[in-house]
């Protein structure tokens, strides 16, 4: 729960922190502009939201590591909401206003998750998990998108360290596999999830490994 609360606090700080140019660089997720990234982040707020208040009963069917879907294919930019996001961006014009509501739905939602009952069970995208298990589930989210976001900004502060921990531990439990030592947690999440190909050193050391990755996140 708290180290939701700190990778959440310091994307929005990332934010905050972006010049009004910035917002029309390419980011770290394919085919998306930096504004296109933090409209999807605000998209992202409502749903934390909308999940901590939505109870669910019977039994927990997913954890933090089996709420994410593997897909089989990076996207191609087909699916509606992907698209929406990037009209939607645009509509803002001034990155003010992006950076402003971000500010006012992510705060809210930082403090929903700091009320929220660890235990409570929540049900989101047909699956029941605990508060817990869903908050540590966007930890990678926070993490991933953080690094999405300072892909072309060098000067940009990095995700707190052990949020990039946690979120390769998470990734590694994913893929039913380590990543050898020699990768940064940086680097583990890069190449796990296809934001950058691996060296042909990384390659060689990541073996069996290898051929299950990248793993798109869904």
């Amino acid at each position: 729960m708290e180290l939701f609360s700190r990778s959440w606090q310091a994307l929005l700080e990332a934010v905050d922190g972006v010049a009004d140019a910035d917002f029309e660089r390419d980011s770290g997720c394919r085919g998306w502009l930096v504004r296109d990234l933090v409209c999807h982040l605000v998209i992202d707020a409502q749903d934390v939201l909308i999940t901590l208040v939505t109870p669910a009963e019977g039994q927990v069917t997913a954890d933090a590591a089996t709420y994410w879907e593997v897909a089989g294919r990076e996207p191609a930019g087909e699916d509606p909401l992907d698209a929406l996001v990037v009209r939607l961006a645009a509509a803002y014009g001034d990155p003010g206003l992006l950076r402003f509501h971000l500010d006012d739905v992510g705060s809210a939602a930082g403090r929903a998750a700091e009320l929220a009952d660890p235990a409570l069970r929540v049900r989101t995208q047909d699956k029941v998990l605990t508060v817990a298990d869903y908050l540590t589930a966007y930890v990678l989210e926070w993490t991933l998108h953080h690094l999405d976001l300072i892909a072309r900004l060098p000067d940009a502060p990095p995700p707190p360290p052990e949020g990039l921990a946690r979120s390769r531990a998470l990734l590694e439990q994913i893929a039913g596999s380590a990543f050898p030592a020699s990768f940064t947690d940086r680097d583990a999440l890069l190449v796990g999830t296809g934001r950058r190909a691996p060296t042909p050193a990384e390659q060689a050391g990541l073996g069996i490994l290898g051929a299950r990755l990248p793993l798109v996140l869904g």
